[in-house]
């Protein structure tokens, strides 16, 4: 809790000359945000219950939800979880440091448009208020292994974004609800593939 109360006390001054969050959800900050990533800790280990090493991406991290919250979880737990965080604005990417070095917490970050990054292997792709779900599996794929696992936290728009996503997409889907909020959802994706169009 100490390092995520430093973290949160950096996010709201820096806030003040960027905008890293809505300014409406300052107030409700612990659970809109901080909660609402923390959620995913739990999902992750449970798909990588073997305990081994792992590597995470974050696909457009902006202030670091989830993947700073996540890389600070992990690290107190010892789990040994790998985290990097892309971001191609300069100015966040600049806050995601600053963040990382006052928590102590070990993370690698990339100041780069996500199609335009060198990819690797990724066991966990992660993904917070980014794009529509089609689009993130586009970022995604060239990260993802057979055995990979991608967890995207959605808006009351997953189900329409799932719809449009099958058509271009199979995948092993599970949606579950979000503890941050009603309207909000988690979705734990797996055996992604692209439907092979007809010809």
């Amino acid at each position: 809790m100490t390092r995520l109360e430093t973290y949160a006390a950096l996010l709201i001054k820096w806030q003040k000359a960027i905008n890293l969050v809505g300014r409406e959800t300052l107030p409700d900050l612990w659970r809109r945000h901080m909660l609402d990533s923390a959620q995913l800790a739990e999902h992750i280990a449970a798909a990588h219950s073997d305990g081994s090493p792992l590597t995470l991406v974050d696909l457009g991290s902006g202030a670091g939800f989830p993947g700073l919250v996540l890389a600070i979880m992990a690290s107190d737990a010892g789990r040994r979880w790998q985290v990097h965080l892309v971001e191609s604005d300069v100015r966040k990417s600049a806050f995601l440091a600053t963040v990382a070095r006052e928590t102590k917490t070990e993370v690698k970050i990339h100041t780069a448009r996500i199609e335009r990054l060198a990819a690797f292997p990724a066991d966990i792709v992660t993904a917070r208020a980014l794009a529509s779900l089609d689009s993130l599996l586009e970022y995604a794929e060239p990260f993802l292994m057979p055995s990979s696992h991608c967890f995207f936290l959605k808006g009351a728009t997953a189900a329409d974004e799932l719809t449009a996503a099958v058509k271009s997409w199979k995948m092993e889907v599970e949606q579950l609800p979000s503890r941050s909020g009603p309207a909000g959802n988690l979705l734990h994706i797996r055996d992604i593939s692209r439907v092979r169009s007809r010809t």
